[in-house]
């Protein structure tokens, strides 16, 4: 029998806690639930989970800065649970370091499809950019001084390592397919977010921001009213 996947997941309110446990262990997870923000950072030390679910308003220490805890320290992929669509709350805990977000109430077979979606970018992190041609395209890929190995899963700026998590990677590595070609919102999510049905372009949006800080500012260009796209 496989390995569980181990679920971290930390929420105050009793009733979703325990009703979303059950929903995650009766799918095939592993769960350790915490009510509050330092539990699941003490859990999260002692069991290093595959994957952290985190919602935002947690007492002790919240969720966004539960997740940037984390991501200090691992990269391991986090989704933000917040109990509103509110803007401030998505892009707290995106440029926190999130990979994803899923607004409360949610159906549980949701969540666990955008859980599921993203342990294989997670997985697929390991791989070459969807695109990739072998016999057109060497391992390493340059842009100016920004090197990406796509067979090891490094990068390098100006030959200095340049750490990205999973899902910047991913990012990263559908601009370096197609350098020079615009990708929009929509196809970004589809491809590396796999939203075959559209979803929230925020998500984009602070993941490109965040990835230009690591890359260079300049390296990926804003094409308004379409989407971005890898310089040359």
């Amino acid at each position: 029998m496989a390995e569980q996947t181990h679920v971290l997941f930390v929420e105050d309110d009793d009733v979703i806690r325990e009703a979303t446990q059950l929903t995650l262990e009766r799918d095939g997870f592993a769960v350790t639930a915490k009510p509050d923000g330092l539990s699941g950072l003490e859990a999260f030390r002692a069991d290093r989970p595959d994957i952290a679910l985190l919602d935002v308003m947690v007492p002790g220490l919240d969720g966004v800065s539960l997740c940037r805890r984390i991501r200090d320290e691992s990269t391991v992929p986090v989704i933000m649970l917040s109990a509103r669509a509110d803007a401030i709350d998505v892009v707290l805990g995106l440029e926190a370091g999130a990979d994803d977000y899923v607004t409360k109430p949610f159906d549980g077979a949701v969540l666990v499809a955008r859980i599921r979606a993203v342990l294989r970018r997670f997985e697929r992190a390991g791989g070459a950019g969807a695109g990739q041609d072998d016999a057109d395209h060497g391992p390493v890929l340059a842009f100016g001084e920004l090197e990406i190995d796509t067979e090891g899963m490094e990068v390098r700026k100006a030959g200095r390592p340049v750490a990205l998590t999973p899902t910047e990677m991913r990012l990263l590595l559908e601009f370096s397919a197609a350098p020079g070609t615009v990708l929009t919102r929509d196809k970004l999510l589809e491809r590396v977010w796999e939203y075959g049905w559209g979803g929230d372009t925020r998500v984009v949006d602070v993941h490109v921001q965040r990835l230009r800080a690591k890359i260079g500012q300049d390296r990926i260009e804003t094409v308004r009213g379409f989407g971005y796209k890898l310089k040359a």
